[in-house]
């Protein structure tokens, strides 16, 4: 009985492995450092959040009611003046960023999910079901988004914070929908799927194992940008006074300046302009981090 030589027996090659700079996130954190808009936006971003999320476990939260300070200009004491309560403005300026920051990262984050899921589904499958998804969307984009969140926000009087992501998300998706089937379309063609496809994989392990990833950072680009609707839309409710005014945020502070005649005191301007600069300079910062996120992802632009 011979031995077997198995020195003569090649070991599989091992699969090499994607350095950080290669990986999408890798990708994402060289195109943000790159440039200097994009960076200087996620620099913006993150310092918001953080002044919206840990800023309220620093400031003193005693903020009592004080008549004989209404509507008073700023100072060493308060900084932004006070509000028509004699309430300190920058106390309620620093609670007032967590609501619609993480209600509209919710809804994002709905809004992404399905039309990842549905326009992941009616790009491979096609047939009667991307006939069906298609009319499905069609309807959605008919419908004007605003106007069905105020319906919705109006006949719920006391919709929860929760609530409105899940109105926002829903009227959100449509759009994006057609820009992920387009993509799985085109990436169903590719060599990869096609040898999945002969290794007998599962179509949903095709779809979210295989294609799906290499979308990611096409994902992530609008996920920001829908982060930045969101946020419009939900403050744009408050705004307008539909919502419940029990806790704090931008858009109910600029509805209370406009509610109390803040136009006739020149010492009120502090209570409005501090939270439309908020808005103005997170939209700013997600703006100039999705570029950033765009041309380190879109190959085309990352060649230039």
């Amino acid at each position: 009985m011979t031995a077997v030589d198995t020195s003569a027996v090649e070991a599989p090659a091992a699969k090499p492995r994607r350095t950080f700079r290669e990986s999408t996130f890798g990708q994402i954190w060289t195109g943000l450092t790159r440039s200097p808009a994009g960076f200087a936006g996620t620099v913006l971003v993150l310092g918001i959040v953080l002044f919206s999320f840990v800023g309220p476990l620093v400031v003193d939260q005693d903020n009592p009611t004080d008549t004989t300070k209404i509507w008073t200009a700023p100072s060493g004491e308060h900084w932004l003046g006070t509000q028509y309560e004699g309430k300190d403005t920058f106390t309620i300026l620093v609670n007032s960023g967590a609501e619609p920051i993480w209600v509209g990262g919710m809804a994002a984050v709905m809004a992404v999910f399905v039309a990842v899921v549905l326009g992941s589904i009616a790009g491979y499958f096609r047939g009667r079901i991307d006939a069906i998804l298609l009319q499905l969307t069609d309807v959605t984009v008919t419908i004007p988004q605003f106007l069905l969140m105020i319906a919705v926000v109006a006949f719920f009087e006391d919709i929860p914070p929760w609530g409105v992501a899940i109105v926002v998300g829903s009227t959100m998706w449509a759009f994006l929908f057609r820009s992920i089937r387009a993509q799985v379309m085109s990436l169903k063609e590719r060599e990869f799927v096609e040898a999945a496809k002969l290794q007998h994989l599962g179509p949903m392990r095709i779809v979210f194992r295989e294609i799906l990833p290499n979308m990611a950072g096409f994902i992530f680009v609008n996920f920001v940008i829908a982060v930045n609707q969101a946020i419009y839309a939900i403050v744009g409710l408050y705004i307008l006074g539909l919502m419940p005014s029990g806790t704090p945020n931008w858009g109910l502070m600029i509805h209370l300046s406009w509610q109390n005649n803040f136009f006739l005191l020149p010492v009120a301007m502090p209570f409005v302009l501090a939270p439309l600069l908020m808005i103005v300079l997170f939209t700013i910062g997600l703006v100039t981090m999705g570029r950033g996120l765009d041309q380190a992802l879109n190959p085309r632009l990352r060649e230039r």
